[in-house]
């Protein structure tokens, strides 16, 4: 694997490892952290962030006996420092892909209805295929995985968005369209129907994510449009837990009903006049790491700059 040691600077040397650990500190927000996941002592690494501040006569971390933040100078550092450490490990993946072979990282990020991809099976198949790749596997919320991989943080995203929204800034290919159903309790006095509409749901209580995200804006326009209230008195980040919670009784949700078929413990009624929604796989505007493409090539997908499909867009 290329190895790029060092970055000059006006009177010192800047090295790519000083600025792994100032990256792992502000990840973690702690010292000890951060030397166990960049494998050295907490002397070395605390040495070595020290030096940095120095050579660049500012301090990066305020320290105290119980917290590690970033200074104002730390946080003006931090988007370059990844920045550049993201462009030496893509400048070594890609030295290698150009002799056939693809190593470096893959950072998954997805949200955690999703449905279109068997997202363990076909990590699984990449991982076969390309034994030298680091995945990593990451759930949040679709626009916050826009957002990362916009900044290179994340190499490809599986999304989930309302039919009127498209992901911007990033190269994006819709995999699936899909319509929400009401997830109940089996002894919920709703549970019985086959199908229900917004009006008649509207005046229960729900368990749904959290305000402002997209997961939860494709319900909130959809009852909005109708003209509808409704209760939302249990947010939260995971579609398991929205289901443990149905489940008990405290409340309904609306779901994916490509996903639905994976929980247990509640019940599923088509609504009439429930929102779509759409999955899309996005990656870098810049076009795909080489193990980004090859991961996407799993899915049968490909960069577009680099082939054939025709189904991909850049929005």
């Amino acid at each position: 694997m290329l190895v790029i040691p060092s970055i000059s600077m006006h009177d010192g040397w800047m090295e790519l490892q000083q600025l792994r650990y100032v990256v792992a500190v502000a990840e973690t927000s702690n010292f000890t952290r951060a030397a166990e996941r960049c494998l050295v002592v907490q002397s070395a690494l605390s040495h070595q962030i020290a030096r940095l501040e120095r050579e660049l006569g500012a301090r990066l971390f305020e320290r105290t006996s119980r917290r590690v933040r970033l200074t104002p100078a730390g946080t003006a550092f931090l988007p370059a420092a990844r920045q550049c450490l993201d462009a030496a490990e893509r400048a070594a993946a890609e030295a290698a892909a150009a002799v056939g072979e693809v190593r470096g990282r893959l950072a998954v990020g997805l949200i955690s209805t999703v449905a279109a991809v068997d997202i363990p099976a076909a990590l699984r198949a990449f991982r076969e295929r390309y034994p030298h790749v680091r995945v990593g596997l990451r759930v949040r919320a679709s626009e916050e995985l826009v957002e990362q991989v916009e900044q290179g943080a994340v190499d490809v995203a599986f999304l989930g968005l309302p039919t009127s929204v498209r992901p911007r800034g990033v190269h994006a290919h819709e995999l699936a369209r899909d319509r929400l159903v009401a997830v109940v309790a089996p002894d919920h006095p709703l549970a019985g129907e086959q199908v229900v509409d917004l009006r008649r749901l509207a005046g229960e209580v729900f368990v749904d994510l959290p305000a402002r995200t997209a997961g939860r804006a494709e319900s909130d326009d959809a009852f909005s449009a109708a003209g509808l209230t409704r209760d939302v008195a249990f947010e939260v980040t995971t579609a398991f837990l929205i289901a443990r919670l149905v489940e008990q009784g405290l409340g309904i949700a609306m779901l994916p009903s490509a996903y639905v078929p994976q929980l247990t413990g509640v019940t599923t009624i088509e609504v009439v006049d429930a929102p779509t929604r759409v999955e899309h796989v996005v990656w870098s505007r810049d076009g795909a790491t080489p193990a980004a493409a090859a991961f996407l090539a799993v899915l049968g997908v490909d960069d577009p700059g680099g082939g054939s499909a025709g189904a991909t867009s850049r929005t």
